[in-house]
């Protein structure tokens, strides 16, 4: 994607960045590196090297970076951290929760990857993932597991929330905790990484579609604080260039560190 006209200066444009996980917020910065649209423009999708171009960017198939992270479905190589992966249960117990994909609420899409069906299930709180066998039908109960080897012990704490949030969704004795936590959750404040990250992404935009700092300064915080406190060595030009030497080394690469569980919760971007 490019920024184009003054298509970046609106903020109300980028508050969907404010509900991205990690994965999403990876995909948003790579669809900005030049070389990936490059590469994506020059490849025919479907095509014998689609696979080994993908590979270096981290992706198992090449994502079109026209779509944003509402519409894309990139699928990561290796899969995120904390990626739970759902298989049919041959050994269920009674109360074992079903698996009814189409029951669980909120915007859904499928992918399928060669090998499994990858789900994102989009929810106010934020994007529900998970991979699952397509030997797993509607109706029948199901079992979680993660990739083994190297950091078991983390991926499975990663994936533990998502888990029971399936749970919650398909096990018999939900309540409407999910909910509830959920709508508390969509009218909350945005913490403080999920609010840089969206600066970010629009700092980044506004100086690819020639905006200067200040001009950029003015569209995210606006013209009256500019005018009062804007001069070469003050902390409003010190933080729109902070945002785009962020920016810049996440779609130059450190996007892949948004991968990893601790990464997003810890605010670190290279």
């Amino acid at each position: 994607m490019g920024a184009r006209a003054n298509d970046w200066l609106p903020s109300a444009a980028y508050l969907y960045a404010l509900t991205l996980d990690g994965p999403a917020l990876a995909w948003e910065y790579l669809r900005r590196n030049p070389h990936y649209r490059a590469v994506y423009g020059r490849h025919v999708l479907g095509s014998d090297d689609e696979t080994a171009y993908a590979a270096c960017w981290g992706l198992r198939l090449l994502e079109d970076p026209t779509r944003d992270a509402r519409c894309a479905q990139p699928v990561w190589l290796p899969d995120p951290a904390g990626l739970p992966q759902l298989h049919p249960d041959a050994a269920a117990e009674p109360d074992a929760p079903i698996f009814a994909l189409w029951d669980m609420p909120g915007r859904k899409q499928l992918a399928h990857d060669g090998q499994r069906v990858l789900l994102t299930a989009y929810r106010p709180e934020g994007p529900l993932r998970a991979a699952f066998s397509p030997t797993l039908e509607h109706g029948i109960a199901y079992a979680h597991g993660v990739a083994a080897g190297a950091r078991l012990r983390e991926r499975w704490r990663a994936a533990a929330a998502t888990m029971e949030r399936f749970d919650s969704y398909y096990g018999r004795n939900a309540t409407r905790s999910e909910d509830a936590r959920a709508h508390a959750h969509a009218h909350g404040r945005p913490d403080r990484i999920a609010l840089m990250h969206m600066r970010s992404l629009q700092t980044l935009d506004g100086l690819a579609a020639g905006a200067t700092h200040r001009e950029v300064a003015q569209a995210l915080f606006g013209a009256a604080m500019v005018a009062e406190r804007w001069h070469d060595l003050g902390e409003l030009r010190a933080q729109v260039r902070r945002l785009a030497h962020r920016g810049r080394a996440l779609v130059e690469g450190g996007y892949r560190r948004l991968l990893q569980i601790e990464a997003v919760r810890d605010g670190r971007l290279n």
